[in-house]
């Protein structure tokens, strides 16, 4: 594996983990009514935001 692959592909892991991150912490932020309204529940908010990580 060449230098640019290596640094290309930690780059790409370390925006797709700030990403889920941010969609955790964002779901996080809404507070239960909101989160219903989004048919979300407090325990989906992980595997959505690995979902949509994946994606």
């Amino acid at each position: 594996m060449s230098l640019p692959h290596i640094a290309y592909t930690l780059t790409q892991r370390w925006m797709k983990f700030r990403n889920y991150r941010e969609t955790i912490n964002e779901l996080r932020a809404l507070d239960d009514r909101e989160l219903a309204d989004l048919g979300i529940g407090r325990s989906d908010i992980t595997r959505l935001a690995r979902e949509a990580v994946a994606n």
